[in-house]
């Protein structure tokens, strides 16, 4: 169905999948996909966890650069002005929901960083990792869509990588945002795809590289 974005070119142009790929792994954090903090289980995320995992599976069979992080303070007067109280009350290095689910991370495989903002790139080693290692094209995973997705999708546009970013590996607490978030960068900023379009790319990637 056309639109006045479409009308007006809006995501009439792909970005395509490009020689070397990359992955980010952004919050799996326990927070996020333990029901039992104010902030986890929500479907939507932890159906991105199990996809993703799926995903982190072959990517890291592959070889393919995982960079995966937390969001985490040593207290209330290291944060941002965060408006979310469970985020100022949970976000802490010593608190049991800070690490990464170990059901998506590999401490020994995927360069760990803890972010202090909504993205990934903002004052980590991410993307100095990514140049070193020659990715051309960033595949975004995580949780939430509308907030720490969103800022990583746009810094990895901002730094130049084809960003690719599949629906069903990235979720967030309700599904208009998640949908609306994902149509929003997807006219502007990245290829909007799923766990299986990635799966194959990385088929493909792997036998052109063998």
């Amino acid at each position: 169905m056309s639109d006045d974005y479409q009308r007006r070119s809006y995501g009439s142009v792909g970005v395509g999948f490009g020689q070397k790929p990359g992955i980010v792994v952004v919050d799996f954090m326990i927070a996020f996909t333990d029901p039992q903090y104010p902030l986890g289980g929500a479907p939507l995320v932890l159906r991105a966890l199990e996809n993703t995992r799926r995903l982190l599976d072959v990517a890291r069979r592959y070889d393919v650069p995982v960079a995966s992080c937390n969001t985490a303070y040593m207290n209330e007067r290291e944060m941002p002005y965060w408006k979310i109280s469970a985020v100022r009350e949970t976000f802490r290095h010593d608190h049991p929901s800070a690490p990464i689910d170990p059901r998506v991370h590999d401490p020994s495989y995927d360069l760990t960083v803890c972010k202090k903002g909504p993205s990934i790139f903002f004052n980590t080693g991410v993307a100095d990792y990514f140049a070193k290692e020659r990715v051309d094209t960033v595949i975004v995973t995580g949780c939430n869509t509308s907030g720490c997705i969103r800022a990583t999708a746009i810094d990895s546009f901002s730094h130049r990588y084809r960003t690719i970013v599949p629906e069903d590996c990235v979720g967030d607490i309700e599904e208009q945002p998640h949908r609306d978030n994902l149509r929003d960068i997807g006219r502007r900023y990245v290829d909007v795809t799923d766990l299986a379009t990635v799966l194959a790319y990385l088929e493909e990637w792997r036998k052109r590289n063998a």
